[in-house]
């Protein structure tokens, strides 16, 4: 007898009748779904929920304001319990009483189930390290002395009241580098001096040195100058706020007070060294993620690179642009991603959506800009999608691909007006993305991202985008795997069902999709090239000479590039849609070089001739008609046999070199003179 699962038992409230609940949309969406409506779950009818947590099976609660009350009222509940924002992102709408579709869309993208993450242990033990320019920066150190290993750090200070009692040092100096994060930094300082003892209306340092290292736990930047780090809102430990802001100053300094013990963050990126295409045999191939790393998280190691956990932001860039999947994101990983965007959209399509538009936003920002449009304007729009990810830099070609083949008609990536970091990455996936689907004969701008703070600005942008037609009879494939395998894969499905599927669309440089162009006169088959391939894209035959190449195994990392020594390798980016099913395609073959001693094929025969015509009568060793060049012409084992019956030696008729002078010969001369 086949079991089966509990059923999902969603509970969904009106909020006092403040929204509309079509509860036949929800229905036709979540068809395995038991779904009861309320009008105040978590005041009046708390006893529904309370009776509900006792059933068995996943619970689903329409409601994220009253989740700490629902959640305390659960705590005996071993089943799986989630929260949904209907309120906001559907309900609280101009379109609300449209909204039904999208709530059950909402629903079930939370139903898809998200595997654990790991973590990184960061540990502070309150050593501060307040880097200033003036009585602000000591001001802090005041605040903080009773909770913290307190040292305030001048840089080119003016005149400074001596404190009257020295409860934490205040020195001169200046931060030249730094590094680290939060429990390891390490700071190089130059111009440092304490202050003199003696000092009386103003503070006097000593003669400054150079080349100092400080080591500390926390940095509180208060000098108002550059950034210590790259991207610095993105580095645990560092703190930054301008000393001619009070409310800011503040805000960093009540931050730093509560940095003392050990912090679980999360483990952004997990890395396989293994498919990594960085370097081989000393030739650079891809550095697209060291490029882009925000934070300098991502150094070279050897043929492939180390992704620091401690340091990196979590941006996502690195997984996003990786083009084998080496780098991939774990908040969620790239296959539950797109389970999510599965449900989300085919769910919308079966609730009675249509003309679908997913947003991709974060959390910290997004999610704040869409509560405000739903509680001072007018919500969203209906079909506008909601799709939370830790960082919109997160998303990779493939959620893009995987959308419009389960039937988006047009996607939007909400970002911050002024960005924390390079947004360079993100803008290629966009044109890449915009470029395919423009292929496929979904037309116009279906790709895009919207950088704003302003929530009516996002609400008249998203009014604003025309309804274009998706594919008309949606993919519904669901698989597992690394990064690269999911892109190929969602690529060949939105192919599948595109109007007007094309089977070669050229890309932008740096897409990790296409083939190589190789000048066939100048190759000498020397295969450089495939001894660096990484990926297995280009081959050889250890029967003939002759060059191989298997275009849906090219990553456009570019080591072939790099290594080729007659430098007629270039790369083309593109996608061929029929190059899964295609054979290695031969580029160049040529004729094998037989020993002419034991008939064994060693060489290519063109090779070896151009080789022998340089060598005869040009050549010391090889004079014109010398039965000595027939060594060229054998393989290595048969050549050693030759060379050992002729009696060879190459250094015959050499006249004998001068033997060198050493300290005895000129001791020795020096002696004849005397």
């Amino acid at each position: 007898m086949r079991m089966t699962d509990p059923p999902k038992t969603i509970l969904i409230c009106s909020c006092e009748d403040t929204m509309r609940l079509d509860t036949a949309a929800l229905r036709r969406g979540c068809r395995k779904s038991e779904i009861a409506e309320f009008r105040q779950l978590c005041r009046a009818e708390l006893d529904h929920f309370r009776n509900a947590t006792k059933a068995e099976g996943s619970l689903i609660v329409g409601c994220t304001q009253e989740a700490p009350l629902f959640g305390d009222e659960a705590k005996e509940r071993s089943g799986k319990l989630e929260f949904v924002n209907l309120r906001e992102t559907a309900g609280w709408s101009v379109d609300g009483a449209r909204a039904g579709p999208k709530m059950a869309a909402l629903l079930a993208s939370a139903s898809e189930i998200a595997p654990a993450f790991p973590f990184v242990t960061l540990s502070s033990e309150g050593v501060i390290l307040i880097y200033g320019r003036d009585e602000a920066a000591v001001e802090a150190g005041r605040l903080l002395a009773d909770h913290l290993d307190v040292t305030v750090m001048l840089t080119k200070p003016a005149q400074l009241i001596p404190p009257a009692t020295t409860s934490f040092p205040i020195v001169q100096g200046t931060v030249r580098n730094a590094k680290g994060h939060l429990g390891t930094f390490e700071l190089a300082i130059d111009d440092y001096a304490l202050p003199r003892p003696s000092s009386r209306d103003t503070l006097v340092f000593e003669a400054p040195r150079s080349g100092l290292t400080s080591r500390c736990d926390i940095v509180l930047d208060l000098s108002g100058g550059a950034p210590l780090f790259p991207a610095h809102d993105l580095r645990d430990g560092y703190l930054r706020a301008d000393p001619r802001d009070p409310p800011a100053m503040l805000r960093a300094v009540l931050k730093a007070r509560d940095l003392v013990g050990s912090f679980d963050k999360p483990k952004y990126v997990n890395f396989t060294a293994d498919i990594c295409v960085h370097s081989r045999s000393k030739q650079t191939g891809c550095h697209r993620c060291i490029d882009l790393c925000p934070t300098g998280a991502i150094t070279p190691d050897g043929d492939h690179v180390k992704i620091n956990a401690e340091v990196c932001g979590g941006c996502g860039l690195c997984a996003a642009v990786c083009p084998t999947g080496a780098a991939s994101y774990a908040l969620p990983p790239a296959d539950t991603l797109l389970h999510k965007l599965r449900a989300m959209l085919l769910t919308y399509r079966e609730a009675g959506g249509a003309n679908a538009i997913v947003l991709f936003h974060d959390d910290q920002h997004g999610t704040a800009l869409i509560d405000a449009l739903a509680r001072h304007g007018d919500g969203l729009p209906a079909n506008v999608l909601p799709f939370a990810v830790n960082e919109v830099t997160q998303i990779g070609l493939e959620a893009v691909a995987a959308s419009f083949a389960y039937g988006a008609a047009a996607i939007r990536l909400l970002l911050r007006a002024k960005p924390l970091h390079d947004l360079t990455g993100l803008s290629q996936m966009i044109a890449m993305a915009n470029t395919i689907v423009t292929g496929l004969g979904l037309s116009g701008q279906r790709v895009s991202a919207i950088e704003t703070d302003d929530p009516d600005v996002l609400a008249e942008v998203l009014r604003a985008i025309e309804p274009a037609p998706a594919v008309q009879i949606p993919a519904t494939f669901k698989t597992v795997g690394k990064r690269r395998d999911l892109l190929r894969f969602a690529l060949h499905e939105l192919h599948r069902v595109a109007p007007a599927p094309t089977n070669v669309i050229a890309l932008p440089e740096g897409a990790p999709l296409g083939t190589i162009s190789v000048n066939v006169d100048g190759c000498t088959l020397c295969l450089s090239c495939v001894s660096v391939c990484p990926t297995g894209a280009l081959r050889d035959d250890p029967e003939r000479p002759v060059l191989k190449f298997v275009e849906d195994a090219c990553v456009q990392c570019g080591l072939c590039q790099s290594a080729c020594p007659e430098k007629v390798i270039t790369l083309k980016p593109q996608i061929d849609f029929g190059a899964a099913r295609a054979a290695a395609r031969i580029i160049k073959e040529e004729e094998p070089a037989l020993c002419i001693r034991c008939s064994k094929p060693f060489g290519v025969k063109s090779t070896i001739d151009k080789i022998a015509a340089k060598l005869e009568g040009r050549h010391w060793m090889f004079p014109v008609g010398d039965k000595r060049l027939d060594v060229v012409r054998m393989c290595a084992d048969c050549r050693v046999i030759a060379m050992s019956e002729q009696e060879f030696d190459p250094f015959k008729g050499v006249p004998e070199r001068t033997p060198p002078r050493t300290t005895d010969d000129y001791l020795r001369q020096r002696e004849t003179k005397d």
